[in-house]
């Protein structure tokens, strides 16, 4: 088991910044892509960054490439994603899912299906 507890949401203006953060504790001697995903109010779960076990490699959504940047502490057994530039559209809950079947250096699944574990969220509100 591994569990995932997401910080670091909160309110911002657009334009401004925030880091996100992914703690994971349980099993974590386990080797495992994360993903962060988001969802709006209406709308479905989509695919936000994800990146593998070992750091070296990383995959965005269209819509925050250039923005956001998704990284790592496996010391710390920690992901963030740190968002800058944030617009109103990135106003959400953020999830961050855990992939046990990855090898060290494949990023997960822009798909939340494949995710064993998921943590509980945290809001991102993005005033205009």
């Amino acid at each position: 088991q591994v569990q995932l507890v997401e910080s670091g949401g909160g309110l911002v203006q657009a334009g401004g910044s925030l880091r996100l953060s992914c703690a994971a504790s349980g099993r974590t001697s386990s080797s495992y892509a994360t993903g962060w995903f988001r969802q709006a109010p209406g709308k479905e779960r989509e695919f936000v960054a994800t990146i593998s076990w070992s750091g070296g490699s990383t995959n965005y959504a269209d819509s925050v490439k250039g923005r956001f940047t998704i990284s790592r502490d496996n010391a710390k057994n920690t992901v963030y994603l740190q968002m800058n530039s944030l617009e109103p559209e990135d106003t959400a809950v953020y999830y961050c899912a855990a992939d046990l079947h990855k090898n060290p250096m494949t990023y997960g699944s822009s798909w939340p299906a494949p995710y064993d574990y998921w943590g509980q969220g945290t809001q991102v509100t993005v005033s205009s």
